[in-house]
């Protein structure tokens, strides 16, 4: 039989990520002392009173098909916290309820992107982003920036990528694999160039309420109804309520773009988890205390990591103000020799690190960073001291 697969399936990679977690967890489950720094989820428990929650809903029925863009308890929970939380006022018409905000994303890129149509994607990105734009019929264009302008694009270098062809930019703040923050000063002077040039903004906020130092989330989409009118706000509860297995993400958007992604979703997977939806809607209304209890110990071990990086010799990282990743800039290594090996690019370096120190980070080169690691502190403060000492002794002993 010729196994046909279609072109657009077949060139698309996989990520770089999960790829790193799935051989973690295969060298730790055949028994190595192995430390994974690769996973993007909290390493907190989901809440009791969430839980609690999804056991009411499965013991009350709640087990069968919902709407297929999500229950109205749900999506007025949204609307709740949208307006409580960042100023914006939506309908419940306006919100979609998908799989995760990686479905969130598909459904968005989806809805706006013809064939040929331009994404600008800033760079460093989260690896899924160009694929998920390509898989849509899109074209990614990276927005490249630089470590010494803290991963940040300026107005002007946004405008130098504007083609007739662009359709929207993704705005990931606080950024995956960055940790930067845009400052509303920042947002208001971009929002002004993507009105200017009428370009939807693609707004991926998952980790808004991981920002350290006293900071705060902006939402763009808050500046005014024709900054609003252009924004798809993406969000969900995994970063938050540390509930990354139970695949709720949401969309907010104007009425003709949440109808279209409505009714495609519809036909694709019908509704979220029914169960989900209803632990979801209690994770918004009820206790917020893990959030603040998570922000705490992410700080905390951000701090340590920074500290200890920056303290070794050929491997540097700025302070990322949110999310829970630390971007490790090695480029003074490559080309030179550890264990008798050259490291030529991140990639080599990160192999050579998990099969002489067991320890799991992912090489940037998929987040449009070659040169850079991504470190994930979201794990146990004894698993990063036991990952920051590895890496000490690496770089000492393979030198020598």
């Amino acid at each position: 039989m010729n196994h046909h697969i279609s072109k657009r399936f077949a060139a698309v990679t996989p990520s770089a990520t999960l790829a790193i977690d799935s051989k973690f967890k295969a060298m730790k489950a055949a028994g190595e002392d192995v430390v994974g720094f690769g996973a993007g989820e909290p390493d907190f428990e989901t809440p009791d009173h969430i839980k609690e929650a999804a056991i009411d809903a499965i013991h009350s029925g709640m087990t069968r098909y919902t709407p297929a863009s999500g229950t109205v308890e749900l999506k007025k929970a949204i609307v709740h916290k949208l307006k409580e939380e960042n100023g914006l006022s939506y309908d419940i018409s306006d919100i979609v309820v998908s799989n995760g905000a990686k479905h969130s994303l598909t459904n968005v890129f989806g809805a706006i992107c013809d064939e040929g149509d331009e994404v600008i994607v800033p760079a460093p990105y989260w690896v899924s982003y160009p694929e998920m734009i390509r898989l849509s019929g899109g074209v990614p264009v990276a927005l490249p920036t630089i470590e010494e302008k803290h991963f940040k694009f300026s107005p002007a270098e946004l405008e130098a990528v504007i083609t007739p062809k662009t359709r929207a930019i993704v705005l990931n703040s606080p950024c995956n694999p960055t940790g930067m923050v845009y400052s509303e000063a920042e947002l208001r002077a971009i929002a002004d160039v993507l009105v200017k040039y009428d370009i939807y903004i693609v707004a991926d906020e998952i980790y808004e309420n991981l920002i350290y130092d006293g900071g705060k989330n902006v939402s763009i989409a808050s500046f005014s109804e024709e900054i609003k009118d252009r924004t798809i706000v993406v969000n969900g509860v995994s970063k938050t309520f540390a509930m990354t297995g139970w695949r709720i993400g949401y969309t907010a958007s104007n009425p003709i773009v949440a109808k279209a992604m409505s009714s495609v979703q519809s036909h694709q997977t019908s509704n979220p988890n029914s169960i989900a939806q209803a632990a979801a809607t209690v994770a918004l209304l009820g206790n917020q205390d893990i959030v603040e209890k998570m922000k705490q110990a992410f700080q905390e071990r951000r701090n340590y990591m920074v500290d200890r990086i920056n303290a070794m010799d050929g491997v540097s990282c700025i302070k990322p103000q949110g999310a829970f990743y630390v971007m490790m800039n090695m480029k003074k290594l490559i080309g030179t020799k550890l264990y008798g090996k050259t490291i030529e690019n991140a990639a080599d370096f990160a192999a050579l690190f998990l099969e002489k120190a067991k320890v799991a980070v992912v090489p940037c080169a998929g987040f449009g960073a070659e040169g850079y690691v991504r470190w994930s502190y979201a794990t146990g403060m004894d698993q990063i001291q036991k990952g920051m000492d590895r890496l000490e002794a690496f770089l000492k002993d393979g030198r020598e």
